[in-house]
């Protein structure tokens, strides 16, 4: 990456958010979004970069499962027990590379619990099977709407669903499809297996999942650096975690160091990439390289939910934090996951741009289908999820849960971060690969226009500007 003009650009004098910068177009011929390769040269399997931040309101299985279906990872959250997250990992890697997993009920369960179940998925169906498993029907909000809600789903489902096998190939289903909203794949014995709507027969044809050398969607977990860190990254390796993750907000700090080492020690020649962070500079890039990471986080305090900045001063402009770390990973052999301070799709182009391999990605995921919170109406009736810091008294309060009562006391007297957040559903994007299809659509367009055909080269090519928060303004749409 180089700036537009190096004689005019008060970069090396200005730290630079996202907001700051724009990428400028250049000879390109690269014709079409998907002659780009979105892979990313981090080792860590993901084929699209963008990495769901380990946030309890952010990452579950359901968010795990889907990203990685997609391509992305998702880095469950290290105040989960090992032995959960093992359970958690299993369940992920027994999910299917191409059919999405079904919401299933039988015909006496009621519409109410069929519409507690709705906005799990953003599939929004509900499959009736038998006793044995085999379908019966399907049910969605429309067939659930003017009835009782004690009404069982044996008198309001579709009795005619579409059945298919489940090796049956994505266009062959999205033909069989027609006008129906979804297909119900079946295992060899006739039982439902997978749900498959014509949008996710398409998304399967132009993403190609995260998936282990066994062909099973990939994971990450995150561990902190208190207690005895090796015992719990073995466990978290055991449990079969593909993506190793060592978190915590000052990622520059002796403890931090002991921590990699032994995590590192743990690890040893397994094929397990290890993360390591938060820093924001190069000499903390250098430190966490020689102490065992592969790839390192970069972000203090540009999250929606963190308010580091505000208590304490610290932290920096993520674009020049990003800038110069990337430039300190190519040095030292790491490379480097940008963490925090995403609101849209240019800023993830911007952040490969400045030489990041992913991008991490939390609140903003937060307010979809797939994330663990329940989905709650306002007064109005308009949707959202909950989000919350993970320093926060909300956060701190249930990692501490099993403290005495004077140090879980004395620990909420120091909380950074929000502690609830409304995270709206955006009614055109409510699942978490709408959302993806809208980042990758970008970042694959940014790629075009650098005349990249993958991210390695988008990083060589980009040529970057600084502008005004007119300039800004201007590219932001008007008149709506």
């Amino acid at each position: 990456m180089r700036f537009l003009s190096d004689d005019r650009v008060p970069h090396s004098t200005w730290d630079l958010t996202y907001d700051d910068v724009f990428l400028v177009p250049g000879r390109s011929a690269v014709a079409s979004r998907f002659d780009v390769d979105l892979t990313t040269a981090d080792n860590s399997g993901a084929t699209v970069p963008v990495v769901a931040a380990n946030m309890t309101a952010v990452a579950g299985r359901r968010m795990a499962e889907t990203l990685a279906r997609r391509g992305a990872l998702t880095v469950l959250p290290q105040d989960v027990a090992p032995e959960a997250v093992a359970e958690i990992v299993a369940w992920i890697k027994s999910r299917h590379q191409v059919w999405d997993t079904p919401l299933v009920l039988h015909t006496g369960d009621a519409v109410a619990d069929a519409l507690n179940l709705l906005p799990k998925r953003a599939h929004g169906t509900v499959v009736v099977v038998d006793a044995d498993g085999r379908p019966v029907g399907t049910v969605d909000e429309t067939g659930c709407t003017g009835v009782d809600r004690f009404t069982r789903l044996g008198d309001v489902l579709d009795p005619a669903p579409l059945t298919l096998p489940l090796d049956s190939p994505p266009r062959e289903v999205f033909d069989a499809l027609g006008t129906r909203r979804v297909a119900l794949g079946l295992d060899s014995d006739g039982r439902v297996a997978g749900l498959l709507t014509p949008l996710g027969a398409v998304r399967a044809g132009i993403y190609t999942p995260a998936v282990d050398a066994s062909g099973q969607l990939r994971t990450a977990a995150a561990v902190g650096i208190n207690g005895d860190v090796a015992v719990k990254a073995k466990a978290l390796l055991d449990g079969g975690v593909d993506v190793l993750v060592v978190d915590t907000a000052h990622g520059h700090q002796e403890k931090m160091l002991e921590a990699l080492r032994a995590v590192r020690a743990v690890v040893g020649d397994a094929p397990v990439p290890i993360v390591a962070g938060n820093v924001v500079t190069a000499d903390g890039v250098r430190d966490l390289a020689f102490a065992g990471a592969d790839i390192v986080k970069v972000g203090v305090g540009p999250g929606a939910m963190c308010t580091t900045r505000m208590m304490t001063g610290v932290g920096r402009p993520q674009f020049s934090a990003v800038l110069e770390c990337a430039a300190a990973g190519r040095e030292h052999g790491v490379r480097i996951w940008a963490d925090g301070g995403v609101r849209h799709p240019r800023d993830v182009a911007l952040a490969l741009a400045a030489g990041a391999s992913a991008v991490m990605i939390g609140s903003w995921l937060a307010g979809t289908y797939e994330s663990p919170g329940d989905l709650l109406r306002d007064e109005s009736g308009r949707p959202y999820k909950e989000s919350f810091g993970m320093a926060s008294k909300r956060a701190v309060s249930a990692r501490t849960r099993n403290d005495g009562e004077f140090d879980r006391a004395r620990k909420a007297l120091f909380e950074e971060g929000i502690s609830s957040s409304r995270q709206w559903l955006d009614p055109a994007r409510p699942g978490v690969e709408d959302l993806l299809d809208a980042i990758c659509a970008g970042v694959r367009s940014a790629c075009t226009y650098a005349g990249a055909r993958t991210l390695e080269e988008f990083a060589e090519r980009a040529v970057v500007g600084v502008q005004t928060v007119a300039g800004f303004t201007e590219g932001t749409p008007h008149g709506l």
